[in-house]
């Protein structure tokens, strides 16, 4: 029992004299460099035209002539197969 009590004893002592009071000390103010300011680096992007969903935007010309080509297509879908129509534009020379 005395040997016990012993290497009790020896490993409580060793525990208690590995833990320290550390005290964390705040940097003064002279120490701290001041935080650095990124400039702004996103550039303000205004069109010069109005957008009216033509796109690719381009000027075809003066006597250019806008041809169309309409079909309804099939087109397969989870829920089943439907007829959708599909239009194809371009531009010509009148």
């Amino acid at each position: 029992m005395g040997l016990f009590s012993q290497l009790g004893v020896s490993s409580a002592q060793a525990q208690t004299a590995g833990t320290e009071l550390r005290v964390a000390q705040a940097a003064s103010s002279d120490d701290v460099p001041p935080p650095r300011r990124r400039p702004q680096t996103r550039l303000r992007v205004t069109p010069y035209y109005t957008p009216d969903g033509v796109y690719p935007r381009y000027n075809p010309g003066p006597d250019a002539v806008r041809e169309c080509n309409v079909a309804y297509v099939q087109e397969h879908r989870p829920s089943g197969t439907v007829i959708t129509p599909h239009m194809s534009c371009y531009w010509r020379r009148g």
